[in-house]
């Protein structure tokens, strides 16, 4: 019952995922934060299976970090979308393939453009305008259909994704409960209330 959001706007990317770990119908957790911090100007939120879903990320931080110190500069977004699809193209082929579903956001500082990436655990990469992952995306994606402005201003994005989790809480019959609201612009990452 895993539900993860993100949308563009004027010069940001808003992520938001449920705190929420579950297997079956037991809840593991409910403080669990799926939101990975990937580099300064990028971040990933996960869904799948438990086990998966954590090894994976940090798997793919510690190879863009990697890959940072061997290069002395970030990965851009779209680069870190590629080699994330192809890392998971590779698992697929593999007798333990991970199933792990992904929204990457990011700020490009050399463009001085948001991006936002929707991956599958298929490998299967995309870029959006607005995202959404899990049981929660079946209410989410009409919503954001109607109401995404990409020249939005913050609290605006804010808003439409308030109207999302609230939509899911409403329709949805097991309700995700708290998300964990990050956004990642010119000035980097940070966490938001909603």
């Amino acid at each position: 019952m895993e539900t993860s959001f993100a949308l563009t706007g004027k010069g940001y990317v808003i992520v938001a995922a449920d705190t929420t770990a579950a297997r079956s119908i037991v809840k593991m957790q409910i403080d669990q934060d799926k939101i990975k911090e990937l580099s300064p100007h990028l971040l990933m939120a996960y869904s799948g299976e438990p086990g998966d879903t954590v090894q994976f990320a940090e798997y793919v931080e510690r190879n863009i970090r990697l890959y940072q110190i061997r290069n002395l500069y970030p990965l851009r977004p779209a680069a870190a979308a590629s080699w994330i699809r192809r890392s998971l193209a590779e698992s697929l082929r593999s007798r333990n393939p991970y199933s792990v579903n992904l929204l990457l956001g990011g700020y490009d500082a050399s463009s001085h453009t948001p991006n936002l990436y929707w991956i599958d655990y298929l490998g299967t990469v995309v870029e959006v305008p607005f995202a959404a992952h899990g049981y929660g995306s079946y209410f989410a994606l009409s919503l954001l259909d109607r109401y995404h402005d990409p020249e939005a201003s913050l609290e605006e994005g804010l808003a439409n994704l308030k109207r999302c989790i609230d939509e899911v809480a409403k329709r949805l019959v097991v309700n995700p409960g708290k998300y964990k609201v990050k956004v990642v612009d010119k000035d980097g990452i940070r966490e938001v209330e909603i």
